[in-house]
């Protein structure tokens, strides 16, 4: 449920979106640029501490709140939003959920404050959707006391930026597959960040693909228990299906907004577009899947401030919202025409931002197999 302090949060957000984001990103976007100075006021008001307590520099807020503000940014860019969302719901929540004291001590303040970001490395090149497949293999040297990984990792958003500070790698630590998870500092010996992949979207976000050649670092890093990391990132990915979900909502309600505004001001055959019973059940359609999209993600993430188990309803907000994002991006540019094909037009970004969300953090195909199965199937 939508408090007062929700609503005030979104209010704020959104101001923060219009006069901030929205001026500046049109030219990181085209120049593939990271926008450090957003990110910067971002951790001013608070964003990257939203759901997290006061003793680790966090906002005392809730699961909740880190949605509506990813909503309100992807409603002017993706790129801002999908910052906020693996900085908060990637790099900062593991460490929350599973790290020591010392851990948490020596890390959260930092991230909690957007000073420094941090990423999760699961990914590989050739496992995508079988992440049990990974090969990355990190072998403890009792004698020095230190983990020694070796692999790859790709498609790793946050990772190497000049404030990225350190990686969550998922690596095969012991027989029969056992997986955990250990904490790599930026900079480590032997740590290779590939530049920047050439994106179709999210051209102002930060992705690489990571190497690890004998990376060594002390066995303390380990986050959670040894041989739990495979359970642990599942729960990471359901919490951060839900922000993925509020995500695509914000997209497709921008493209809402985009949409009403040009069709008011278009004109064709001597009146605006508006007029035309076509584009208006076009732009109707719009929001009946934004708005359902918002109920989903609200649901799911009042399920994750609850405690509640929350795959399946985190696999229906991601997979809903995901698809109706898709959906309202290409109709967008269909009323806008020849300039919803101009990149210099919001909704154009939001084209070429929109078809990600059927991927990142699990497929459409896996949410649909998660819920088939959480139905007993």
């Amino acid at each position: 449920m939508i408090s007062e302090e929700h609503e005030a949060l979104r209010t704020t957000v959104a101001q923060f979106a219009r006069e901030v984001v929205a001026p500046v990103i049109a030219e990181h976007y085209a120049n593939h640029t990271f926008p450090y100075e957003v990110v910067r006021q971002m951790g001013k008001l608070g964003l990257f501490g939203l759901p997290f307590p006061a003793e680790y520099g966090g906002m005392d807020g809730d699961y909740l709140a880190l949605c509506v503000a990813i909503e309100e940014l992807a409603r002017v860019d993706s790129s801002v939003a999908i910052t906020l969302e693996a900085a908060v719901s990637l790099g900062a929540m593991p460490i929350f959920r599973f790290g020591s004291a010392e851990q948490k001590e020596t890390w959260l303040p930092r991230l909690l404050s957007g000073e420094a970001l941090a990423a999760f490395g699961l990914t590989e090149p050739g496992f995508g959707s079988d992440a049990a497949g990974m090969r990355t293999r990190a072998v403890l040297d009792s004698e020095r006391d230190e983990w020694v990984i070796n692999g790859s990792k790709a498609f790793i958003t946050n990772s190497g930026t000049e404030i990225t500070a350190l990686i969550a790698v998922a690596a095969v630590t012991g027989p029969d597959h056992e997986i955990s998870t250990i904490l790599v500092p930026a900079g480590t010996p032997g740590l290779t960040v590939a530049p920047g992949y050439d994106k179709v979207g999210w051209c102002a976000s930060d992705t690489h693909e990571l190497h690890f050649d004998d990376v060594r670092v002390p066995a303390a890093n380990l986050l959670g228990t040894r041989g739990r990391g495979y359970a642990q990132f599942l729960q990471i990915l359901d919490e951060g299906r839900v922000a993925i979900a509020a995500l695509a909502t914000g997209l497709a309600q921008g493209c809402v907004d985009e949409s009403v505004r040009y069709a008011r001001q278009r004109e064709a055959f001597g009146r605006p577009i508006g007029d035309f019973q076509a584009i208006q059940f076009k732009i109707a359609d719009m929001e009946v899947r934004a708005h359902t999209a918002r109920l989903a993600y609200l649901d799911a993430a009042g399920q994750v401030d609850r405690g509640m188990p929350v795959k399946r309803a985190a696999a229906v907000a991601k997979l809903y919202a995901s698809e109706a994002a898709v959906a309202n991006a290409r109709e967008a540019t269909q009323v806008h025409g020849g300039y919803g094909f101009m990149n210099e037009t919001p909704v154009a970004r939001f084209w070429r931002d929109a078809k990600i969300l059927e991927i990142g953090e699990g497929t459409s195909e896996i949410q649909r197999i998660v819920i088939a199965r959480d139905l007993g199937l």
